[in-house]
């Protein structure tokens, strides 16, 4: 069929035209998915298709465009309809939306028509090959034998990747990546994709809508969500010791993704104790019961109300995460997570917690001059300064649950390094391990897990050097 349609195009202009202003048709006629043409290399390719429909059409545009389209495609490592698919399954739309939260039971009246439309759509632009776009620049240029041979030289986009090569997992953990590769294979080998609508609703129902179905954890950047492409793989099986700690969280965790009640925590204690680690293994451990984390970076905390509002009425789960949190007390920022975690007339949907570090149980810095001005004759100071130190202190206050981390004693400290050498299958003399392991920790940073870690790299790497150095 491809090859009776290349020639045609090369043969008969009228007739490849036809073809392409089908493909042309698809595109303007999306609804439910007419946010992918949004996408860089949908855009290009409709405006290459009207190129191509023109009465007079531009032969360097649309090289031009054919050129960026294979760049964007060699960029990604995917063919044309590989791309368009993982577009289809990532882009928010009406339709993902509902079938995240009603599953197929949204592909009734309307929506079900309008799916089912688009999909035959997205299906006639996947199909379109380069060898057709080829073709029809060389009629463009038929009376042009040194612009024919150039056009010739132009390389094709690129096939669909192997199943085993496809990267259609970033950012995922192995139960969702297998959902994503299972709704991905049925759409690659389909012949229809109208009568994969009902599947498509399940992959949303299970696995979110829109950049949430696509990575696991998040960095919010000047208003957006952006994805981790490669989050940090930690879990718990990776950690040593502190076992009680991170049960209150895990248990706190559970009860949220079972929709029990569930509170927001403040981790606080030692640097270097894993209280970010453990965060971040919850991601790794529970994404596939729908759980998704965004990192908050300090200075945005007053868009805690505009995400809050992105998050709302969503099947999916949320921690929001801000790490080593302390604030100048000047700093107006905590205001904004003072409303968020309680206080705040729009109340925090049940679907969203926030889990913060710090180093400080005090999260607001307070000084001697606050105190003394309780009793201070000085006109300058405040009045009423009690107020202001209750103010300081009520942060902290409003996280329901406080999980404090502290620095290892010499016990716990060499059995978090035996634990993480055996892990790692170093084989030393036991009082070699222990007698650097506590010269480094005097000479560098304490003891926590931290410098055990940091430590047991540095004995990898020697015994990697010289294994007969091992006391």
């Amino acid at each position: 069929m491809e090859g009776n349609i290349s020639n045609s195009v090369k043969a008969q202009p009228n007739a490849g035209r036809s073809v392409l202003r089908k493909a042309r048709f698809a595109a303007g006629a999306l609804v439910v998915y007419k946010a992918m043409k949004q996408d860089g290399l949908v855009a290009e390719l409709c405006q290459m298709l009207e190129h191509m429909d023109s009465e007079r059409s531009d032969l360097f545009r649309i090289i031009d465009l054919y050129s960026s389209a294979g760049y964007r495609l060699f960029s990604e490592g995917t063919g044309l309809r590989g791309y368009i698919i993982d577009k289809l399954l990532h882009t928010e739309n009406p339709f993902s939306r509902a079938a995240e939260a009603e599953g197929a039971k949204c592909l009734t009246g309307k929506m079900a028509g309008a799916v089912v439309n688009d999909l035959g759509q997205l299906q006639i632009l996947a199909s379109i090959r380069s060898e057709w776009i080829r073709d029809f620049m060389l009629y463009l240029c038929k009376e042009d034998e040194g612009i024919q041979e150039a056009v010739m030289k132009l390389p094709l986009w690129p096939d669909e990747p192997d199943k085993d090569d496809a990267n259609t997992s970033t950012g995922m953990n192995d139960a969702i990546a297998s959902e994503v590769d299972r709704i991905m294979e049925l759409l690659l080998n389909s012949e229809s994709w109208p009568d994969c609508a009902g599947a498509l609703a399940r992959f949303h129902n299970h696995c979110g809508s829109g950049i949430f179905s696509k990575y696991r954890a998040f960095v919010w950047k000047n208003g957006t969500f952006a994805g981790v492409e490669s989050p940090d793989p930690v879990r718990f099986s990776d950690l040593i010791s502190y076992e009680l700690e991170r049960e209150d969280v895990i248990q706190n965790t559970l009860h949220f993704l079972d929709g029990r009640p569930a509170n927001n925590i403040l981790l606080y204690g030692d640097r270097g104790t894993g209280k970010s680690t453990t965060v971040k293994a919850l991601i790794n451990e529970y994404h596939g019961r729908g759980l998704r984390m965004i990192e908050v970076p300090k200075g945005q905390l007053a868009d805690f109300p505009l995400i809050i509002r992105q998050l709302t009425g969503r099947k999916l789960k949320f921690i929001l995460f801000v790490d080593d949190l302390a604030f100048e007390d000047n700093e107006e920022n905590y205001t904004a997570l003072k409303a968020a975690l309680e206080g705040s007339l729009e109340s925090k949907p049940d679907n969203v917690l926030i889990y913060a570090t710090s180093n400080r149980k005090h999260l607001i810095k307070e000084r001697f001059s606050d105190r003394a001005g309780l009793a201070s004759g000085n006109t300058d100071d405040e009045v009423r300064a009690a107020d202001t130190m209750q103010e300081k202190l009520s942060l902290s206050d409003r996280f329901g649950m406080t999980v404090v981390f502290s620095s290892p004693d010499k016990r716990r400290y060499l059995e978090i390094v035996e634990g993480i050498a055996e892990k790692r299958d170093l084989h030393a003399d036991g009082e070699y391990i222990q007698r650097e392991a506590l010269k480094w920790e005097m000479q560098y940073n304490g003891r926590s897990p931290r410098t055990a870690r940091q430590f047991v790299d540095w004995l990898e790497g020697q015994l990697a050097a010289d294994p007969e150095d091992r006391c």
